[in-house]
């Protein structure tokens, strides 16, 4: 990984900034998981009627809305952000905009593509997220593989396994990596690779044609695969390797044996509900990228959901959704 500063510390939250209280009881003990499961099931008239109930008002349609759709608008805004906490603060953002666009959901696409164009638009401009302040490119990030020194460096794993550190140093190195690419091309390569979404529906969600995002993807794809081949030492042929740079990437504030963000958190089996649909096999180079998973969202933004239904600023959206807030998003 290269060297800019870890920011463990989240900014100010979506629910904050609304003036959001915590006095809400859900309308019912259902885990993230069950709300999603039922959203997946929905036929497109069930789901129009559910959405059109959540417009109107009804708070426990609004909650199953947003918590069907959070692990797709969580999973999107950690790569494309490359940090646990700038993805939460983002995700409020989104489900925010969502909650306030709800009327203008017209049914013409699937309900999880609306989600997804939304959150891509806003994520492409996000400009919040400590890479937009550090940004990479492939040549910096190379460069520190090849000349990093790693003689000398104390042990500072704080009694933690070496074996958890290693493989958090991997899965952060590669999910950080991907802010190597411009915000365009990384949402292409997230959209095609981790959420596996067909063409046509990822053209329709970034507003080009099937052809032009395959030619995309294909680019974009060999170039992340040309760099793993190139220095990575786990998903290639490159000297680099995680266990021989813990301390080195501690040291230099990219891990911290006290915030281990990706080996503590829970793999998610759900991806893109309605829009999980397998990717045209193109380029034969799905298995270098397997580090691609899917998290399940943090418990913080299932609560915000819960806190800002039950503040006074919820009546605030959702009497703008329901007055037909239909603007651009």
């Amino acid at each position: 990984m290269v060297g800019c500063p870890r920011v463990y510390q989240r900014g100010t939250s979506a629910l904050e900034r609304t003036g959001g209280s915590d006095s809400y009881v859900p309308y019912e003990k259902q885990t993230r998981s069950g709300k999603e499961e039922t959203m997946s099931k929905l036929t497109n008239e069930e789901m129009t009627a559910l959405i059109e109930k959540a417009v109107a008002g009804d708070k426990q349609s609004l909650e199953t809305v947003l918590c069907g759709v959070q692990d797709l608008v969580f999973n999107l805004s950690l790569r494309m952000l490359g940090t646990f906490p700038d993805a939460e603060d983002a995700s409020q953002d989104i489900l925010l905009k969502v909650m306030t666009h709800l009327s203008s959901f017209k049914g013409e696409s699937a309900f999880s593509t609306w989600v997804f164009r939304i959150a891509a638009n806003h994520l492409k401009n996000y400009k919040k997220h400590m890479f937009a302040k550090f940004p990479l490119s492939f040549e910096y990030y190379g460069n520190d593989i090849e000349n990093a020194d790693l003689r000398d460096v104390p042990d500072l794993t704080q009694d933690v396994e070496q074996a958890i550190l290693a493989e958090e140093l991997k899965l952060s190195c590669t999910n950080v990596m991907l802010q190597c690419l411009d915000a365009e091309s990384r949402c292409i390569f997230i959209l095609g690779t981790m959420f596996k979404i067909d063409s046509r529906i990822a053209g329709d969600i970034l507003g080009i044609s099937p052809e032009a995002y395959r030619q995309r993807l294909v680019r974009v794809r060999r170039k992340v695969a040309d760099f793993l081949s190139e220095y990575c030492g786990e998903y290639g042929s490159g000297k680099c390797r995680c266990a021989d740079r813990v301390n080195y990437a501690i040291q230099n504030h990219r891990i911290s044996p006290e915030h281990l963000s990706f080996t503590s958190a829970s793999i998610s089996g759900q991806t893109a509900l309605e829009v999980k649909e397998a990717m045209e096999e193109i380029d034969g180079l799905s298995q270098v990228f397997s580090f691609c998973k899917t998290y399940q969202p943090p418990e913080d933004l299932k609560k915000f959901i819960e806190d800002f239904l039950g503040g006074a600023s919820c009546s605030v959206v959702t009497n703008a959704s329901a007055a037909g807030n239909a603007d651009r998003v």
